[in-house]
């Protein structure tokens, strides 16, 4: 891998080949999150690797070259978003408390095939979609998220307690057509 970073430092096509096939099978799934159809998680993977190799001569650390992409990725599908959609999250909402948090609501989970789950958040309103990706995907703090989005981080919240909310009655449907059709 170190070598791969090196070489496309160096502008070798062969290395450059080799790491964004190697990177395109490891993280175009992320783009998929990020998007509503593949052609978008493409065309996403597509600009973020555009900036990877403009940018892969500033990197000081190889070893951390994977971190380094992710967080490419990621603002690459929020710029997108914001050029290419009807992106928005509520801004005036506030944090609904109503909302009732369980871990047993999300038990179906471990019963789902990643593509049910994923087919399931793709269909998400995008402003959901996007807090969910990254506060319980991509591990961003509130805060962060506030940061990058340019919301309160009250909204921030209140999309992901919305997010959850909308998750949960569509597992909660699926598990029940489960049973029907059992």
């Amino acid at each position: 891998m170190i070598d791969w970073v090196r070489g496309c430092q160096q502008q070798n096509p062969q290395a450059q080949a080799a790491f964004y096939n190697h990177y395109k099978r490891r993280f175009l799934g992320i783009c998929r999150r990020y998007a509503h159809t593949t052609f978008e998680a493409e065309d996403i993977f597509q600009e973020a690797f555009i900036k990877v190799f403009k940018q892969i001569h500033q990197l000081k650390t190889p070893e951390t070259v994977s971190i380094w992409i992710k967080s490419i990725l990621i603002r690459t599908a929020i710029d997108y978003f914001r050029k290419n959609s009807a992106f928005y999250v509520y801004e005036n909402a506030e944090e609904d408390t109503n909302l009732i948090e369980s871990e047993a609501d999300f038990s179906i989970l471990d019963v789902l095939e990643k593509e049910q789950v994923l087919s399931i958040i793709m269909k998400m309103p995008e402003g959901y979609r996007l807090i969910l990706n990254l506060y319980l995907i991509d591990g961003y703090e509130h805060a962060e998220i506030a940061e990058m989005l340019g919301i309160s981080v009250g909204t921030s919240k209140s999309q992901l307690s919305r997010a959850k909310d909308y998750l949960r009655k569509q597992l909660h449907a699926i598990d029940l057509k489960k049973y029907e059709n059992g």
